[in-house]
């Protein structure tokens, strides 16, 4: 993690250095300023988009796949465009921006599906019991209840059925293993 960061500093300061030498200081501090107000419009402007892209997508109009992996370069990129320096300014705008999203839509698409079947193992645990029946009559028979005091309620007659090898209570909330 400590070398991320040290690779990181060095990045920047190479960029803020390469970009300062080639324009000049000032035009270098404006241009930070400037792509900072221009991801801060883009944060907001986009956040409403993918927002309604989620809102679609809930409702059935939209991919949820595709809607959620904008959610994922929209907060990337967010997160990008409040890390100082000239680099990630860039990488946040170029996140913000929807044709950039549609281009690596795929690609996080990709990467979900790659790492989803270890999150669904993970919380397959975590399934409720399905009790599986059907109803053979609906007309009432009052020779199979039982007597009680709060009224007449029907019996109701099935099977519980584990899902999908559902492991014992004591094994729920087990870590999953990789």
């Amino acid at each position: 993690m400590l070398a991320l960061f040290v690779l990181y500093v060095v990045v920047e300061v190479a960029a803020l250095v390469a970009v300062g030498s080639a324009i000049g200081v000032l035009w270098t501090v404006v241009l930070l300023i400037g792509g900072s107000l221009i991801g801060s419009l883009l944060v907001r402007s986009q956040g409403r988009r993918v927002l309604d892209g989620l809102q679609r997508a809930s409702r059935g109009e939209r991919s949820a796949g595709g809607a959620v992996a904008d959610g994922a370069l929209f907060a990337a990129g967010s997160v990008a465009m409040f890390v100082p320096g000239l680099v990630t300014t860039v990488v946040g705008l170029l996140l913000l921006i929807p044709p950039t999203r549609w281009l690596l839509r795929p690609a996080v698409m990709w990467a979900a599906a790659r790492w989803l079947p270890q999150v669904a193992t993970a919380t397959r645990r975590m399934r409720p019991t399905v009790i599986d029946g059907e109803i053979l009559d609906d007309r009432v028979d009052d020779s199979t209840r039982a007597p009680n005091a709060s009224g007449s309620a029907p019996i109701l007659e099935g099977q519980v059925i584990e899902a999908d090898g559902f492991e014992s209570a004591a094994g729920d909330f087990r870590k999953p293993h990789r």
